[in-house]
């Protein structure tokens, strides 16, 4: 209550207060992680998971006194930083370990943790095994919406011998475990965001082909091979058709896709899971070939180049409804473009009959996951198709290669794409960009017609 008090009036002296870096519940507050090591044990049967994890941080503030990670339900049985002992809590949803004393800026430290449990979202029963979805955070501890916390991720699985395992990054080793396991580790080639951790147990079918540099690989426990091989025929092809248009390789030496049941639609940092149902049953239809291509358009737009924050996560879901829509446009010409493009724009409509329209860079909290898609995915989309009509085809396409050029690897903001288009048509888009991405809308609608 003091603090609700203090922010409203303005007056409260930060200096003895609990209001000091690092002392809020805000994930990530005061630190960012250089790196995760995890050693993880999944229990398939019971979907659960117990597991010892090493995180290497560094503090970004003067006076940390706590570090805070995303809540979740797994039971911490031992926790030390640099070796002496802290007492986890939960506190307003967040993961807190308390420090014994103020940490200045720049100091790097190792917080070593030991857990299991059940976790609560992102470990899904497959045939054979489990995969996860999203919810990185659940079944580790990390920071789930710090996007702009990119750290190096290496994940050792213990599973029973023979199965296979799936993960971020390259298979380095498997070696022998006790009672008739084996250890699979994984290393990730670059750092990634928590987010985008993963991992796929099971007794699949696979499927190797290449594309360009990069291996593609095919994994399913579900079917067998040629139904693997019918369900991902287009991927060859989108990845050429991406790699052309953004002037930059598929940015992985491995690419993977993981074929489950259901509807299931989630890029990792190396690979995509897929359920049976969001692929087309006839690869004719335009109008249902969508996510093989849109997870994939994520290894560049979201895990290469990710969004600083939460606010300007259009930048990652907008520019690949965008891209998804330019594949069926090379694939199926210009009338299955124009399809997708409306569905976007009708998305993004219904919400703003609602009431629900928002700057594409908005920090506030939307109402449900649907009004947030239909602004940072559908009008996204949307935004981007009036800027390639705005700018023409060679300045748009010179502007989105040199984007994502520029920003491989790194973190952006909407500025960042601004600047890129700019600078590649040469025209001011200054008042272009308020209008769409940065202030209050009144009635764009109009606009996008």
């Amino acid at each position: 209550m003091r603090w609700i008090i203090c922010s409203l009036l303005g007056i409260c002296s930060l200096q003895g207060s609990d209001a000091i870096a690092g002392t809020d519940h805000t994930p990530g507050q005061g630190f960012e992680v250089l790196s995760y090591d995890l050693a993880l044990t999944p229990d398939i049967e019971n979907a659960s998971v117990a597991g010892h994890e090493v995180i290497r941080l560094r503090t970004t503030e003067d006076g940390v006194r706590r570090f805070v990670f995303t809540g979740n339900a797994l039971d911490i049985t031992q926790a030390t930083l640099d070796g002496a002992p802290l007492a986890p809590g939960i506190e307003s949803g967040s993961l807190i370990f308390r420090l014994p004393k103020a940490l200045r800026r720049g100091l790097t430290a190792t917080l070593d943790l030991t857990y299991q449990g059940h976790p609560a979202r992102g470990l899904v029963r497959s045939e054979t095994g489990l995969y996860t979805s999203y919810f990185a955070c659940d079944w580790m501890i990390c920071l789930q919406d710090q996007f702009g916390d990119k750290a190096r991720f290496a994940l050792a699985l213990r599973v029973p011998k023979g199965m296979k395992t799936l993960s971020v990054g390259r298979l380095v080793s498997i070696q022998s475990g006790p009672d008739g396991s084996e250890v699979h580790i994984w290393r990730s080639p670059r750092p990634y965001s928590a987010y985008l951790y993963g991992f796929a147990v099971g007794r699949f079918n696979r499927i190797d082909t290449q594309a360009g540099v990069s291996r593609l690989t095919y994994l399913s426990d579900s079917v067998d091979a040629s139904i693997l091989a019918r369900r991902f025929a287009p991927t060859p092809d989108q990845v050429h058709f991406l790699s052309r248009k953004l002037d930059l390789s598929l940015p992985v030496p491995t690419y993977s896709q993981l074929l489950v049941e259901g509807s299931e639609a989630q890029e990792a940092a190396t690979f995509s899971v897929l359920g049976i149902d969001v692929l087309p049953a006839d690869p004719g239809a335009p109008a249902d070939d969508w996510a093989i291509v849109h997870e994939l358009t994520h290894q560049w737009f979201g895990n290469l180049i990710t969004c600083a924050t939460l606010q300007d996560f259009w930048l990652n879901e907008g520019l690949t409804v965008f891209m998804t829509a330019a594949w069926k446009e090379h694939r199926y010409g210009r009338d299955a473009y124009e399809a997708e493009i409306a569905v976007a724009r009708t998305r993004w409509e219904k919400a703003s009959a609602k009431g629900l329209d928002r700057p594409l860079a908005w920090g506030g909290r939307y109402p449900s996951l649907g009004a947030r898609r239909a602004i940072q995915y559908s009008k996204g989309a949307v935004f981007m198709d009036h800027l390639r009509s705005l700018l023409g085809e060679r300045a748009f396409w010179k502007g989105l290669r040199d984007y994502t050029r520029k920003n491989a690897g790194g973190t952006v903001t909407s500025i960042d794409l601004e600047n890129a288009m700019e600078a590649a048509s040469g025209r001011d888009l200054h008042a272009t960009f308020k209008e769409w991405v940065f202030s209050e809308p009144d009635s764009k609608l109009s606009a996008a017609q």
